[in-house]
């Protein structure tokens, strides 16, 4: 039988619900009831691996990770840098990004589609000029094709290390084929369908990849100044620890990040578990057990006690398309 003592479980509905408004935003609870309510079909069954995935606190380094390792192609970083606003604006783009996972993955089909349409809209909009000269469009399927293979790969990364339900490599290839769905969608380039071809993607575009002067400066924004407040950043330091270790070895230095020995990627796995596991807490509701609670009074200041950035279990956030 698990019971914890009151304050505790006001310090987890606190935490809780400081995450999920960071993550979700002003109309997350509106959101997460639209994606688990509406009744309708879906593009992934409750069965389905991308649903374990994109469901779990790991998502949380996994973005992380994902958004590092992106950057690292110059014309992904000159869109991003020039019309994501993840300086200005870096909550509302998780948070963007975090409602598209929840809809494409928990939404109704109908829910999907307009949430691809509208992303692919914004896509048509975004291009212009690398500083080395290069003209880019966020629509070609081919840097499409980049984002979601580097976003494939750090979010599976992320959950086989830090997740909590294990996967199978059946699991693991199910989950890159489910995502192959919503590339498609977007209109990336042959997105892959299973492990092996993943990583033959990945290593596809490996001539294509550098550490601009952007990147590097996202890595230090991300990783050293990040917008949070300061009582989080020794939490938010073990959480960068534990992504920047999913990174590929050869990721590191193009990013200006120092190689990881042995024993400081054994350091940075434990920060990352601490880190996954305070959220995957913080999270998930108490199970109502042990010595009764006098009830109390309502605050209305509060919000309301909800999981998962639309997702059942763990909040979502990630790296978008």
């Amino acid at each position: 039988m698990e019971w914890s003592p009151p304050f505790v479980d006001d310090l987890r509905e606190r935490l809780g619900s400081e995450l999920f408004r960071r993550v979700a935003g002003p109309s997350g609870e509106k959101t997460r009831a639209r994606v688990h309510e509406t009744p309708g079909p879906r593009w992934f069954g409750p069965d389905r691996p991308i649903r374990t995935v994109h469901g779990d606190a790991a998502m949380f380094a996994g973005g992380l990770t994902a958004l590092l390792l992106q950057s690292l192609h110059p014309s992904a970083m000159a869109a991003v840098a020039a019309h994501s606003g993840f300086r200005g604006d870096p909550w509302g783009r998780l948070q963007r990004t975090s409602t598209f996972l929840a809809v494409t993955t928990f939404g109704t089909a109908e829910d999907a589609r307009a949430a691809v349409e509208r992303v692919r809209a914004v896509h048509e909009r975004v291009r212009g000029t690398t500083p080395g000269g290069l003209p880019y469009r966020a629509s070609d399927p081919h840097l499409l094709g980049w984002v979601h293979v580097a976003e494939v790969h750090s979010f599976l990364r992320a959950h086989l290390r830090y997740g909590a339900a294990p996967l199978s490599r059946s699991d693991c290839d199910g989950y890159v084929a489910d995502t192959a769905r919503i590339a498609e969608e977007l209109g990336a380039e042959r997105p892959p369908r299973d492990l092996a071809e993943l990583a033959r993607r990945l290593e596809s575009y490996r001539g294509e990849l550098g550490g601009t002067r952007e990147a590097r400066e996202a890595a230090r924004f991300l990783l050293r100044d990040p917008p949070i407040p300061r009582r989080a950043r020794v939490p938010y330091a073990l959480l960068a620890a534990g992504a920047v270790e999913l990174l590929p070895p050869w990721a590191l230095g193009e990013l200006g990040l120092p190689p990881l020995p042995r024993p400081a990627r054994a350091a940075a796995r434990t920060g990352g578990r601490l880190a996954v596991g305070g959220i995957r807490w913080a999270m998930t509701p108490p199970r109502p057990s042990g010595p009764p609670r006098a009830p109390r009074p309502p605050r209305p200041s509060r919000t309301p006690r909800a999981r998962a950035g639309g997702a059942p279990t763990g909040r979502t956030p990630g790296s978008s398309p």
